[in-house]
């Protein structure tokens, strides 16, 4: 974790003798420039010794930046969210920030599974429940890096060690998030060459449906074959999905099999705990391959 990089002070005084206040968004990126500079020593180094243990898959990831901080940055995350279900910083933001940043350049981002931000006051309290955990975990099994993060008051939150269902539960969604490795493989290609995220707003694939330029939160693609909709209000055990306009695609139900053809229509959909609402597209090798590693690992 390279944390911070947004904290220049606007009254510094700089050895090059800039403006601070001009040089506060350059600041992470040189941040970033300076971590990826140690990591292409390491990797140099790492190729020189052929004989000792390599290690060529170090990797840094931030919080902060600017226009060009992914061309050095490996890898971003979303900051310092509540626990808790809010939209304007809990659970909900994470998918914001998310859409938000990958259309804006930064293809590679996720959040702390569970958020970060505790308060334990005696007239404020946000505190981990083990219920908005395990929905994070569901949630992160689909962005690109599955992490957790004990928060800034661990004692106080719900954590994946926390019982037999939270172990269970992380085990389980660990389990979804290696199905699709091969495809998170391909698309970090495809990033590579295109600039395009990981994790997509519907408004990239379907610019012509105006339901789709409404949504925030609700639903996002990874890639173009999957679709995700996310539980993310406390005791909801349905789901609204949408299905865009613009293809002729249908999508298949990842746990029960159905299929849902009619383009820009909404369906509730079942979304009990360990069983995320996801789609593939019907006749998607990918999508099929997912389904198979499913199986393999026992939990379809």
């Amino acid at each position: 974790m390279a944390d911070f990089g947004e904290g220049l002070p606007v009254d510094a005084v700089l050895y090059s003798g800039e403006d601070p206040i001009s040089a506060h968004n350059r600041y992470p990126e040189l941040w970033a420039k300076i971590n990826r500079e140690i990591v292409e020593e390491w990797k140099s180094k790492s190729l020189e010794n052929l004989n000792e243990n390599r290690d060529d898959g170090l990797v840094f990831f931030m919080r902060a930046g600017f226009k060009d901080s992914p061309k050095w940055g490996m890898l971003f995350w979303e900051g310092d969210q509540m626990v808790s279900w809010q939209a304007n910083d809990g659970i909900k933001s994470s998918v914001v920030g998310l859409l938000s940043s990958g259309i804006s350049g930064y293809a590679f981002n996720h959040s702390d599974i569970g958020g970060y931000c505790t308060v334990n006051l005696p007239i404020v309290k946000y505190r981990r429940s083990q219920e908005l955990l395990l929905r994070w975990m569901e949630l992160n099994s689909f962005t690109t890096v599955f992490r957790t993060h004990e928060g800034n008051k661990p004692s106080c939150n719900s954590q994946f060690y926390s019982n037999q269902q939270t172990l269970s539960h992380f085990a389980r969604t660990a389990k979804i998030y290696t199905a699709w490795k091969f495809y998170r493989i391909q698309l970090v290609k495809e990033a590579a060459r295109k600039g395009l995220p990981v994790c997509r707003h519907l408004f990239l694939h379907y610019p012509n449906d105006e339901h789709v330029h409404n949504l925030s939160y609700q639903q996002f693609l990874v890639g173009s074959e999957f679709l995700v909709v996310p539980v993310l209000d406390k005791g909801r055990k349905k789901v609204k999905a949408y299905f865009p306009l613009g293809e002729t695609s249908s999508w298949t139900h990842i746990w029960t099999g159905e299929v849902f053809s009619k383009q820009g229509s909404e369906s509730w959909i079942e979304a009990p705990m360990g069983y995320p609402c996801v789609f593939v597209k019907v006749g998607s090798i990918i999508g099929e391959t997912f389904l198979n590693n499913l199986k393999i690992l026992g939990i379809h």
